[in-house]
């Protein structure tokens, strides 16, 4: 068995370059920190408009094979695996997840305290439509490419699940499909650590918030990793019916009871307002806001800390989503799997935050709370809370909302992870699924202690120019992978290959 897995070359080189990144990040982490910190300036400044009109690119060619004659072919030919409620839970589970709790309030309130455009709409339509940018189609049209290019290979052309081999055109290289799948490997990994480094600290924030302690204690952000990790690996060892879509569904229900109680605690007639008005807004302006354009520009450093940063964060996961979201795809037409990826998390997202930001800038304007109160992004929902009844119970429940979120998206790519490496196999090893936890909470660790070596550093400032960086190859390669997709679906057309 052990043979068997030092032969599979892809696991080889992956796990040494994930061993010895997280060693040099151990032994070197002032000099490691210093040097993303200087490569992330460049590929900010060389690249960031590249991000920008990638994501735009994205949105528009799934818009168009989903209304295209291509949208009718159907992923395989049974019906579909899973019912759309548990469809819908688990794709939002493992492509949100923890981040709608970690941005809740902080990111609407930064976004009204500090407007980052100025289109003549009151500050709270402002702040939330910048919030549904950056939470919206863009972010979904990554997930929805990957899934689309994954679930058209294994479901029409019988592939097995390895993006390498999903296009005809990468096999024709001989080193390209197990390069390209190294790359898509190292890619997830750097995405999936970031959400764990996020997540285990705001647990963290929220556990010193409730034991009146100071935030920020790094032997407990580690200890909380390793706890994080082990749920997952035991909910993957499960497999996907028993494991994922059981806690994805008690994720989609626990989150439901929270944004009800919030919604009807305050102005809900406000609340629906905003969301509706911020939802037109974002919908008329989303080529000027996509590309930075005129008053739409927010400015350099606001992209970079911001937008660039969520354009890397959402590429970073895009493979193992993706590949997940395929996965539960089975048996749906393309112009379902595009258009439900697309709209039904995204809204769903749009009225989590409207329903969250409208409460919090009510607490501002009231005075109940000080402009600095939500400034803190792993601290923030628990100090809106205590501005309600019954805040205890809602901090607990955010705590065990948070730890059971991340354990749907880690399970998800250590499922998907050994997929990858286990010759493209559906339903892969197990000890597959063993080596990849494992590998995962060694990196996971590393990068904890990565952002804790600067004073005025963070796990968060850390993950954004680590991903910044990281995130670029995947980028470029996101290009090449579109053009040739879009070949083949025409060359299966003539071919009268289409379902």
């Amino acid at each position: 068995m052990n043979r068997s897995l030092f032969q599979n070359k892809v696991l080889s080189i992956s796990a040494s370059i994930l061993i010895l990144g997280s060693l040099l990040i151990f032994f070197f982490t002032d000099e490691f920190y210093d040097s993303i910190e200087s490569s992330s300036l460049w590929v900010r400044s060389h690249f960031g408009s590249f991000y920008l009109w990638l994501g735009l690119g994205c949105v528009l060619f799934l818009l168009g094979i989903a209304f295209s004659r291509f949208g009718k072919i159907r992923l395989g030919n049974s019906p579909p695996e899973f019912d759309g409620l548990s469809w819908i839970a688990m794709l939002y589970s493992a492509g949100m997840g923890a981040g709608i709790l970690l941005r809740a309030v902080q990111e609407p309130v930064f976004m009204y305290l500090n407007p980052p455009i100025e289109t003549g709409s009151p500050e709270a339509i402002i702040a939330l439509e910048y919030t549904f940018y950056q939470w919206g189609f863009t972010a979904w049209a990554f997930y929805g490419m990957f899934a689309l290019i994954i679930a058209y290979a294994i479901f029409v052309h019988k592939e097995k699940v390895s993006l390498g081999s999903s296009l005809k055109q990468f096999k024709r290289i001989k080193y390209l499909p197990p390069a390209v799948n190294i790359l898509t490997i190292l890619t997830t990994v750097a995405g999936l650590v970031a959400a764990i480094g996020l997540g285990t600290t705001q647990i963290e924030g929220g556990l010193s918030h409730l034991t009146s302690q100071p935030a920020g204690s790094l032997p407990t952000i580690l200890v909380l990793t390793f706890i994080i990790c082990l749920l997952a690996f035991i909910s993957a060892w499960a497999g996907v019916d028993k494991g994922i879509k059981r806690i994805s569904n008690w994720n989609i229900y626990i989150t439901l009871i929270v944004l009800i109680f919030v919604l009807f605690q305050g102005n809900s007639i406000k609340m629906l307002s905003r969301f509706a008005g911020s939802f037109y807004e974002y919908l008329i302006d989303f080529i000027p806001l996509s590309l930075a354009l005129g008053n739409y520009d927010p400015g350099t450093d606001f992209l970079t800390n911001w937008t660039y940063y969520y354009w890397a964060f959402w590429l970073a996961w895009a493979p193992f989503t993706g590949v997940f979201i395929a996965r539960i795809s089975r048996g749906r037409s393309i112009r379902e799997m595009i258009l439900g990826v697309l709209l039904i998390p995204s809204i769903g997202s749009f009225f989590w935050f409207s329903v969250f930001g409208s409460a919090a800038f009510e607490m501002l304007n009231a005075s109940a709370s000080s402009q600095n109160s939500f400034d803190n992004v792993f601290t923030s929902i628990f100090l809106f809370f205590e501005n309600l009844p019954f805040s205890n119970i809602l901090n607990i429940v955010t705590i065990l909302l948070l730890i059971s979120f991340l354990v749907t998206s880690v399970d998800s790519a250590i499922f998907v992870l050994s997929m990858f490496t286990d010759k493209g196999k559906e339903e892969p090893g197990k000890r597959y699924r063993l080596l990849w936890a494992g590998l995962l909470l060694l990196f996971c660790e590393a990068i904890v202690v990565l952002g804790s070596v600067k004073p005025n550093s963070n796990v968060l400032t850390a993950m954004q120019k680590f991903l910044i960086i990281s995130s670029l190859p995947f980028a470029l390669l996101t290009l090449f992978m579109m053009f040739f997709f879009l070949v083949q679906l025409f060359k299966d057309s003539g071919n009268s290959k289409m379902g």
